[in-house]
């Protein structure tokens, strides 16, 4: 009988996500586990490997990508190392799952493909909220016609930005600071996802609210409107504290109403609104959400199927986040290309 291979995982980046979330949905799967951290200061390396109980810790990048047992990666440092960190990872043969957004241009993002595609190894965004249990039905409801044609969906992930994750975030536009590239790049990849479909044009409108630094943006209001028609409004922040997430699916024969459904925690509700009628739909076990995406990234190394999140979804996502901005800085509409 053959043993099951281990998948060995390596985390670039010793953050508050990988800590919280990612190691442990890593070393939830039967047939993985997380065998080094990177971080570019040998203190921290050490500590988050002492915490989070990881055998090897380094602080040389390419010294750890040279480690021959580490199978993948997790890339979950600032957003302007993804890019040089994928590629890296990728010519040292590893696969890839790297943090939203992958890149701080699209150019940069199509680089980080080419990478991976031409070193033959799977290459995964992590955006963890098309993993949503409730998201998925979404999409199930959607297609199965429960609301007719969609025409307009409404998204809010407004929420009060905690002070442990702030910092570059807030501070740092060369680092990819902003409520755009941190938040709006999730909600353009969940729209696509539970849509199914894909945004064509965007105007949007960004505000300095308060947490931010003055040149930075904390929050955006915008539309998009997708190729079917659908017209999407969003509404992302990192200033508001006693909102609700969650999204509206509007179509010619009822409404779906999510909340919240747009955390890092496992949890939300769905409720149907058709014929004059309010019903709760059932959605079952809520799973965690990174818990799947690992599973699905694993099927894909293994040859089974693809990521859940693709490198292209990656891509689409900072190609929205762009055109967000552009249109928030010539106060124009912004049409994006097939």
């Amino acid at each position: 009988m053959n043993e099951t291979k281990i998948l060995k995982w390596g985390i670039v980046g010793a953050s508050n996500i990988a800590k919280s979330w990612m190691i442990n949905a890593i070393n939830a799967q039967p047939d993985a586990k997380v065998a080094a951290v990177y971080s570019s200061s040998p203190e921290r390396a050490k500590r988050f490997a002492a915490e989070t109980e990881i055998p090897k810790f380094y602080s040389s990048l390419d010294t750890f990508l040279g480690d021959q047992e580490i199978d993948a990666v997790y890339i979950g440092t600032r957003n302007d190392q993804h890019e040089a960190q994928t590629i890296a990872a990728a010519e040292h043969g590893k696969h890839v799952l790297c943090d939203k957004p992958l890149a701080l241009s699209v150019d940069g993002a199509r680089k980080m493909i080419k990478a991976c595609a031409d070193a033959k190894v799977i290459f995964a965004t992590n955006h963890h909220l098309r993993s949503s249990t409730i998201q998925r039905k979404l999409r199930a409801l959607i297609k199965d016609g429960v609301i007719g044609k969609p025409l307009a969906a409404r998204s809010f992930f407004a929420v009060l930005l905690p002070e442990e994750n702030r910092g570059w975030r807030t501070e740092s536009a060369e680092a990819g600071a902003g409520v755009v590239l941190d938040i709006s790049v999730h909600v353009a990849d969940t729209l696509r996802f539970v849509l199914d479909d894909d945004v064509q044009e965007i105007i949007a409108f960004t505000a300095n609210q308060g947490i931010a630094a003055p040149s930075i943006e904390d929050g955006v209001m915008g539309v998009m409107r997708f190729r079917s028609g659908v017209l999407a409004q969003f509404h992302d922040s990192f200033t508001v504290g006693n909102d609700l997430t969650g999204l509206q699916i509007h179509g010619t024969e009822g409404s779906l109403y999510a909340e919240e459904n747009l955390l890092q925690r496992p949890n939300g509700r769905i409720h149907l609104q058709r014929d004059g009628k309010r019903e709760e739909v059932p959605v079952g076990t809520i799973e965690n959400h990174y818990e799947f995406l690992i599973h699905e990234f694993i099927e894909a190394v293994n040859g089974h199927g693809r990521p859940f999140a693709t490198g292209e979804d990656g891509l689409k996502s900072v190609t929205i986040a762009t055109a967000i901005l552009e249109s928030s800085r010539t106060k124009r509409a912004v049409t994006l290309s097939a």
